[in-house]
């Protein structure tokens, strides 16, 4: 089946403990059912809703929700789980006096559901595995892993080269570029109305850090489309898709991030970036289309990229092309 997931993610800055708070919005349709199942449930107990609202502008580990609503912590414990695994929370460990606390901080805004699929517009999606990459230009930190493990050299840019690179599930560098080709031949013949690409992304430094914007950008057919500023290479907790043998030191999530292209102009998520409209990209003018990302030389925040996979991050994806007709 194929389906697309639409998030709205914005960065803003929160007095949570002087963290910087990622305020997001939550948007599925019907395809979407085993993530709609977790959050369906998720919602379908009080005590988990008043875990939520107790995290509206603060964080508190698990001993504090506890201690606020009233429960043992053992049960505190199991309902922060389900609305951890729902996406709903976000958890960190952090030191304590003795050993490490895990902290925990609302991770949705909102929550939109959409009694309708894709099936019901004309679209096709493509699905590209991030090791498929044609050409690229990479500089350290750098490496390559699959779900099993590293794939060649770690911050050895020739690795990027090794034919066992398609089975890369996450990738990452501190300058450069990747550019991969999406076959167009759906456009034959057919009057396209708009087009997404989304992926999910963080900053990269040599671990994870929680203050090191980058500035990542998108070229369709080597028109910019656009640039996001990363907050973070995000970790302190495990990303959910993780394999159990990558380090709790290392890079763990990052943000699903969506490029919309319309008649009216291109967008990253719901905010223009762009006058240029689909048109302007001339999809159909070879037999592919190319679609690079990275570090521009003269970036602000040159912190790198880190390019999740179906089996790393929170998001069981690699990059998706949606063509709407």
């Amino acid at each position: 089946m194929m389906y697309i997931t639409k998030t709205k993610e914005y960065i803003k800055n929160s007095d949570i403990k002087g963290e910087k708070a990622l305020d997001k919005s939550i948007r599925l349709d019907l395809d979407e059912k085993e993530r709609m199942s977790r959050i369906a449930k998720a919602l379908s107990a009080e005590t988990r809703i008043d875990i939520i609202r107790l995290l509206y502008g603060k964080s508190y580990n698990i001993n504090e929700i506890a201690e606020q609503l009233k429960l043992p912590q053992s049960s505190a414990a199991t309902h922060v789980k389900v609305l951890e695994e729902a996406g709903l929370i976000e958890t960190e460990l952090v030191p304590a006096v003795r050993g490490s606390m895990k902290v925990c901080r609302r991770a949705a805004d909102s929550i939109e559901f959409l009694m309708k699929t894709d099936l019901e517009e004309d679209a096709e999606i493509i699905h590209m595995p991030i090791g498929n990459y044609v050409d690229y230009y990479v500089e350290p930190t750098c490496g390559i892993v699959s779900e099993k493990g590293y794939i060649d050299e770690e911050d050895e840019p020739r690795c990027f080269y090794n034919p066992a690179r398609t089975g890369a599930k996450l990738l990452w560098f501190g300058k450069g570029y990747v550019e991969y080709r999406f076959s167009n031949h759906l456009l034959t013949n057919r009057q396209l109305k708009g087009m997404e690409i989304s992926m999910e992304l963080c900053s990269e430094d040599h671990e994870y850090n929680l203050d090191y914007p980058s500035d990542i950008t998108l070229w369709i057919n080597g028109l910019e489309a656009g640039t996001w500023t990363c907050p973070s290479d995000f970790g302190g907790r495990r990303g959910r898709l993780n394999p159990s043998w990558w380090p709790d030191k290392n890079t763990q999530f990052g943000v699903l991030k969506t490029w919309r292209f319309t008649k009216e102009g291109t967008f990253l998520d719901e905010a223009p970036v762009s006058s240029l409209p689909i048109e302007a990209y001339q999809l159909e003018s070879n037999g592919y289309i190319s679609v690079k990302l990275g570090i521009k030389p003269d970036a602000r925040h040159a912190g790198g990229i880190n390019l999740f996979g179906s089996s790393f991050g929170d998001y069981q994806q690699d990059i998706r092309m949606k063509l709407v007709f």
